[in-house]
């Protein structure tokens, strides 16, 4: 690890753009730099100049190059110069880029050893990407999220060695984000939920891929078992709203299920909940899962992709698309009373594998890190 003594150097920092949990994990990466003698410019290549993401990256320097999504299709040249320009302003060491397109513009645009960070599934699934980065594998590294993402990525790629992609959770500031959490009363007052009610909390896309419809079939079969007057509170939108509320009609639960829309800072209201149930298909990690954590309240995850390493050890796992095996789980976790050793369990797992502090000793001990360590 660097020492304080040494000149300030930079490290870039690339991200796409900061909507959704993108603005935190910029956050994170940056945190990663605190205390050693690396300045962090973040740049975002989509995104309006915002003063409150400035302040949210937790970066000595933020610049936004305001491209629209349409500007940034096809071969992105202007991008790529305005990187260049970017990267020869001062001295850089490494690039860390978030999501394909910044990492194709980062090795285009500069001749820095670039750390390319996937958040998804499938992203190098494309002979063309598994060409392209194969042209720069020697100064190429990738992370995954999770295990699952990372053996993805290894199974796109199967002649790079495994310590060139490596795994790198998601994390959250613990003492931040339960600083800023809401009481159970506030939290069921501020979403309009009664105080007396049982209630399931779900945050995410109304998508496909977080399968909310599996987890409303699962609470109609669940409900007749679960305590009066129970209620399953969906937070968040997206083209599915009007679909999953004609299934909840459909299923005759309507009454019960409380579509809540988009909330600001909705993981302020985690405590509202008396078991979070997240049904998504193959959850490439699951921010909203550490967020319940922090909160302290019960986890039901699919036993699939990285949402499963999350919830192993601390939480209940039902088979990917089983409304009957989800709404066992749910009368079980009714049924039971509320378990401090659990808590303490999930408090544990979050400060030993999910916060900054357990994944910043990771990173530094990634052996593409050795130079920035011996600096």
């Amino acid at each position: 690890m660097p020492t304080r003594s040494q000149p300030e150097q930079w490290i870039l920092q690339f991200c796409h753009g900061y909507d959704g949990p993108f603005l935190d994990c910029a956050r994170q990466y940056a945190a990663l730099f605190a205390g050693t003698p690396y300045k962090v410019c973040t740049v975002y290549l989509t995104g309006k100049p915002s003063t409150e993401v400035e302040l949210g990256s937790a970066s000595d320097e933020v610049i936004f190059l305001d491209y629209s999504s349409r500007d940034v299709r096809g071969l992105k040249l202007k991008a790529i110069r305005d990187l260049k320009r970017i990267a020869a302003s001062r001295d850089f060491k490494l690039c860390i880029a978030h999501r394909f397109k910044p990492i194709y513009i980062a090795l285009l645009g500069s001749d820095l050893p670039v750390l390319g960070v996937q958040h998804a599934f499938g992203v190098y699934q494309r002979r063309s990407r598994q060409w392209f980065v194969n042209c720069f594998r020697r100064r190429l590294s990738l992370l995954g999220v999770s295990d699952a993402v990372r053996d993805d990525m290894r199974a796109c790629l199967p002649g790079w060695p495994a310590e060139r992609i490596e795994t790198l959770y998601n994390r959250i500031d613990i003492t931040a984000v339960q600083a800023a959490q809401c009481s159970r009363a506030v939290a069921r007052e501020a979403l309009a939920l009664p105080q007396d009610a049982w209630v399931i909390g779900n945050v995410g896309r109304l998508h496909p891929d977080k399968d909310q419809a599996t987890l409303i079939r699962a609470f109609a079969q669940a409900l007749p078992a679960l305590p009066s007057g129970s209620l399953l509170a969906i937070m968040g939108s997206g083209r599915l709203e009007a679909a999953l509320q004609r299934l909840a009609s459909e299923l005759g639960v309507s009454q019960s299920v409380r579509f809540l829309g988009q909330v600001a800072n909705g993981r302020n209201y985690f405590k509202a909940f008396d078991v979070f149930a997240l049904s998504s298909d193959h959850e490439p990690f699951g921010m909203v899962l550490l967020e319940a954590m922090a909160a302290g309240v019960p986890l039901i995850g699919s036993d699939c992709g990285g949402g499963r390493e999350v919830v192993a050890g601390c939480g209940r796992l039902f088979p990917l698309g089983d409304a009957a095996a989800l709404a066992q789980a749910l009368v079980l976790q009714a049924q039971e009373p509320a378990d401090p050793a659990l808590q303490q369990r999930m408090a544990q797992r979050l400060l030993e594998m999910f916060s900054d502090a357990a994944v910043r000793q990771c990173f530094w001990a990634l052996p593409q890190l050795a130079e920035l360590r011996s600096a």
